[in-house]
């Protein structure tokens, strides 16, 4: 039989633990609403929130229901009072760590420094950051040649802001011609607690020698789950999947240990799932 060891961190963050849980309450309770976008990046979670009778929609104008709730990554102001003009009752799940990048990076622009988000720029999150902001203000980079690319000298002061699912080291070098090109650049600590420890986690578990593959299970569209991803496959092979019905027969021919992990919106539910396949797989 195959043995699996689990991270000794994984899963559900406080913020997405959070965000099920009032979307949760508030449909048991008779609540009627719309869910901007999915509430967080997994199918089964989005899947089970449809069942509760809380679709999602892509645009605020899409909703019909008396409510909207809007998720753990965040919206930007704007769209709480396009929401309010409607007349729609707002159920707000935005993480407390995305919450303080939206303050700090107001007090950074007030302070009169250029912002700079390192993420992908079409994340939900960082269009909650920069969607209301003028683009002169700030720039959303994800590798070192875009940041090569602009001249950092001509802003009085830099603030950077990294998108809490990213793994930060990856972009060290990428923050790094930033910092030099402009001595007058500061970093906000924006990586969310939990994704660090997910990641440092991750990496320990592709570490032990005992273990054969890891098996990383998280939504397709889940950022900080690909990042888990990115982390393990450079130490031992992996595979990313969405849930047990996605492992291939040979991956685990020959294995006699499975490390798995998952991202900060799976469930725990599921998890168990993908335990349970591995150990019973037979060749």
């Amino acid at each position: 039989m195959i043995t699996v060891k689990r991270a000794d961190k994984y899963g559900f963050c406080s913020g997405v633990r959070i965000a099920d849980i009032k979307v949760r309450r508030f449909a048991t309770d008779g609540g009627s609403g719309a869910i901007l976008g999915q509430v967080v990046h997994n199918e089964r979670v989005v899947a089970e929130m449809e069942e509760m009778g809380m679709r999602t929609v892509e645009a605020i104008t899409d909703v019909t229901e008396p409510a909207i709730v809007f998720s753990a990554h965040g919206v930007p102001e704007s769209f709480h009072r396009e929401a309010h003009i409607l007349g729609l009752e707002v159920l707000d799940t935005t993480c407390t760590f995305v919450y303080d990048i939206h303050r700090e990076s107001q007090a950074a622009l007030r302070e009169g420094c250029h912002l700079v988000f390192v993420g992908e720029a079409k994340h939900r999150e960082v269009i909650g950051y920069t969607h209301d902001l003028n683009p002169e203000c700030y720039d959303v980079i994800s590798s070192l040649k875009e940041a090569r690319a602009i001249d950092w000298s001509e802003y009085p002061a830099i603030r950077i802001f990294y998108q809490t699912t990213l793994n930060a080291e990856h972009y060290e070098d990428t923050v790094r011609v930033i910092e030099s090109a402009n001595p007058n650049t500061s970093r906000a600590d924006t990586i969310c607690y939990a994704t660090k420890e997910n990641q440092d986690a991750a990496r320990a578990l592709a570490g032990e020698p005992n273990i054969d593959i890891i098996l990383v299970i998280g939504g397709a569209k889940s950022a900080n789950t690909h990042h888990l991803w990115e982390i393990t496959s450079k130490i031992k092979t992996s595979y990313l999947i969405q849930g047990p019905e996605a492992i291939q027969p040979e991956w685990l021919s020959d294995v006699r240990c499975v490390g798995l992990t998952a991202g900060a919106s799976t469930p725990d539910s599921l998890v168990d799932e993908v335990e349970a396949f591995v150990k019973a797989f037979e060749e």
